[in-house]
């Protein structure tokens, strides 16, 4: 991934396949590095797409470019998540990553759950915004944010893209082609700003491509 300028007024940078290489420097500044926490990474071919794929384990998992800092913008990516087993597959953004665990976090839950006892319908596939840091790390009894869900059914068993609009303090969502965010929320958190990067949740692994950034100044 090499930071560089697009048009006036914001700058652009894409993240490619080579989550491992070091990014050369841009214009004399400290060169940038991926890094991968709570996960192991690989490049692999998933269904037609040279994708990051993270393995699945414990807690959660993120991707970040250390030395990157975004405030406001656009972030978009192409995720493939999984639809069994249930609570198997939670695949994201991590923007405002200041390490491995402080770092907000857009989700895909590309799974539906079982009707409950009662043959109450299943809730839909679901988007979540969360602080990872409040899920992470908060003590025992203490309050935590509440998730705000949103409605989207993106396909569990398929490619699907993602854009995430930061307008701080107002975050959108758009899943695939659609022109009406599936999902429009204020922030949890209180950072202004922070990297960026791709996340997984408890248990879960999941492939990433084509991630693109664009910052506005």
């Amino acid at each position: 991934m090499v930071p560089g300028h697009g048009s006036r007024g914001h700058r652009r940078s894409r993240c490619r396949s080579a989550v491992h290489r070091e990014s050369r420097s841009h214009r004399g500044r400290k060169n940038p590095r991926w890094k991968v926490a709570g996960r192991t990474a690989s490049v692999v071919t998933a269904k037609g797409k040279t994708a990051l794929t993270l393995s699945e384990g414990s807690g959660m998992g993120v991707v970040w470019l250390e030395g990157y800092q975004f405030s406001n913008g656009v972030i978009e990516v192409d995720m493939l998540g999984r639809s069994q087993p249930v609570q198997g597959s939670f695949v994201g953004v991590a923007f405002r990553v200041a390490d491995a665990t402080t770092h907000d976090a857009v989700y895909f839950r590309p799974f539906k759950l079982s009707r409950d006892r009662s043959g109450t319908p299943p809730p839909r596939r679901a988007i979540f915004v969360a602080p990872a840091v409040a899920l992470a790390t908060a003590p025992s009894g203490a309050p935590r944010p509440v998730r705000t869900s949103g409605r989207a059914e993106p396909d569990g068993d398929n490619w699907f893209h993602a854009r995430i609009v930061v307008e701080r303090p107002k975050v959108s969502v758009f899943v695939d082609d659609r022109t009406e965010p599936s999902l429009v929320v204020n922030e949890l958190g209180d950072r202004g700003q922070g990297s960026v990067g791709v996340w997984v949740g408890e248990g879960s692994g999941g492939s990433f491509a084509n991630l693109r950034v664009t910052r506005q100044k």
